[in-house]
């Protein structure tokens, strides 16, 4: 079964840069037709996908944070990370890593993290 487990700071102060690990356990971020995704939740905003890696290690953002996102992977520690640089209030989000597997998908408990001064 596959476990997301994301991790990293709780508090990132505006103008800086909000960095969360995702940790896969059950599977291997480098399979084939499986891509990794970090998405947000804000009150009254709803889920939004921010981006993806998949097995080869492409990655994919969307159009609105693609500025100031980007998603590297550790493959040795089965490992995904967010970076969203540039950040401000409007950042604060409880943030979730995921697994879309096309017929299945996982998801982390997610990580509530706020930007503030």
């Amino acid at each position: 079964q596959v476990q997301l487990q994301e991790s990293g700071p709780g508090l990132v102060k505006p103008s800086q840069t909000l960095s969360l690990t995702c940790t896969v356990s059950g599977g291997s971020i480098t399979t084939d037709g499986y891509y990794w995704s970090w998405i947000r939740q804000s009150p009254g905003k709803g889920l939004e996908w921010m981006g993806a890696i998949g097995a080869s290690g492409s990655t994919y953002y969307t159009p609105s944070l693609n500025s100031r996102t980007s998603i590297s992977r550790d493959t040795s520690k089965n490992q995904f990370t967010l970076h969203l640089s540039s950040v401000t209030p409007e950042d604060t989000a409880v943030y979730y890593c995921a697994m879309d597997g096309g017929r299945t998908g996982y998801w982390g408990k997610g990580t509530l993290v706020t930007v503030s001064s």
